[in-house]
């Protein structure tokens, strides 16, 4: 077995955050050859990605229109930081910007100036986050609007070809046009799904009905709901009410912005904050992506550095498990250690498809970034 030494550099003693919420601390950039991300709209209708740049060198352009089926390919740092998202039902002005008119993601224009405002589903990386490793998650701690799934492109890194794609390629499908049945199984005539195969098959969430998706998003929190019938008053319960097919559902947090839903003032230390009502609904739909800020420890994929990465919205299938699956397992594979007892093994070992946020991390977080103000 393949071990990679995780090294812990501080004591467990301070706050441990999201990863995306740290800045990587300036240096040089050696390796001019850069990653790839490879952004794929397998929607049915046209969409509007974004980008952001927290750290390093980005990509020239930060948004663009895809069409349907159509991809694109940016090219980011070695050391790049960052978050990507969707917006939809944009225009635009002659000089590009678009004043507000995205239904979701808006960035006030076609090159985004900022980043998405909420509520949007976003893949977020931080391409070289100490260690010699890569850390990546779904998140959708600022709300969701489209169906996503990043899949990883190792590009020959020999750290990398033996880790299984199902061990590395979450996706979140929380919208009811894009959801397969409960039986959903992609391998029929020897095909691949999320660079999975019949071998070594991704392990799905089976759990939630097409109900349950269609009805996930809390009430309050919907940000196109169902109109009114003529006397303004909705039947109760709620849950008989058609929603939209379209049904964009924005966080407690940036809705309300309280400290007990932002994990923010006395919230804020590890272990002070918990899930909230929103947190709680998006976890069911979504196992392997953020649902509040200090989701770490089942949310974040932490692999060698090096490696490209796919992009895809609506990928169809079903919401993955990765990680709940893995711990359920003991966390290990022939070729990995995957489990979040894993770094605690004599000589460290591999971390792959694990969030192992907590405690733990904060020295060693503490030791490589330094606080900046954007979420996620």
């Amino acid at each position: 077995m393949r071990n990679i030494i995780l090294w812990i550099v501080l004591a467990a003693t301070v706050r441990a955050e999201h990863h995306m919420n740290r800045r990587i601390e300036s240096r040089q950039n050696n390796n001019t050859s850069g990653l790839q991300i490879v952004i794929s709209n397998m929607c049915a209708d046209k969409i509007w990605p974004g980008v952001v740049t927290q750290g390093s060198t980005g990509p020239t352009a930060s948004g663009f229109e895809l069409d349907s089926g159509a991809n694109r390919t940016i090219n980011v740092a070695n050391d790049w930081q960052g978050r990507v998202w969707g917006r939809t039902n944009c225009s635009f002005s002659s000089d590009g910007s678009s004043q507000g008119s995205c239904t979701t993601g808006e960035c006030g224009a076609l090159n985004c100036r900022q980043a998405g405002n909420p509520p949007a589903t976003l893949a977020e990386f931080t391409m070289d986050g100490g260690s010699d490793q890569t850390f990546y998650d779904l998140s959708l701690v600022d709300g969701y609007n489209l169906p996503m799934a990043i899949v990883l492109i190792p590009n020959d890194v020999e750290a990398l070809k033996d880790i299984q794609a199902k061990h590395t390629n979450p996706s979140c499908v929380g919208s009811v046009g894009n959801l397969a049945p409960q039986s959903f199984n992609p391998y029929a005539n020897s095909q691949q799904f999320l660079g999975t195969t019949s071998s070594s098959p991704m392990d799905f969430d089976k759990s939630v009905s097409l109900n349950d998706v269609a009805d996930w998003c809390p009430w309050d929190l919907q940000t196109l709901p169902p109109s009114k019938p003529g006397n303004g008053v909705y039947p109760y319960p709620d849950s008989n009410i058609q929603r939209p097919a379209f049904a964009p559902c924005i966080s407690a947090c940036k809705k309300y912005n309280k400290a007990k839903y932002c994990c923010t003032g006395k919230y804020g230390p590890v272990g002070s904050c918990q899930r909230d009502y929103y947190g709680d609904a998006a976890k069911k739909v979504c196992p392997d992506a953020y649902s509040f800020a200090q989701d770490d420890q089942s949310s974040t994929f932490i692999v060698p550095k090096g490696a490209s990465y796919q992009v895809i919205f609506c990928p169809g299938g079903r919401s993955t498990n990765i990680i709940a699956n893995n711990d359920k397992a003991g966390g290990t594979t022939s070729k990995a250690s995957v489990g979040k007892k894993s770094a605690l093994m004599a000589g460290g070992s591999l971390i792959v498809g694990i969030a192992w946020g907590g405690v733990v991390w904060a020295g060693f977080w503490v030791a490589m970034f330094v606080t900046c103000g954007v979420g996620g």
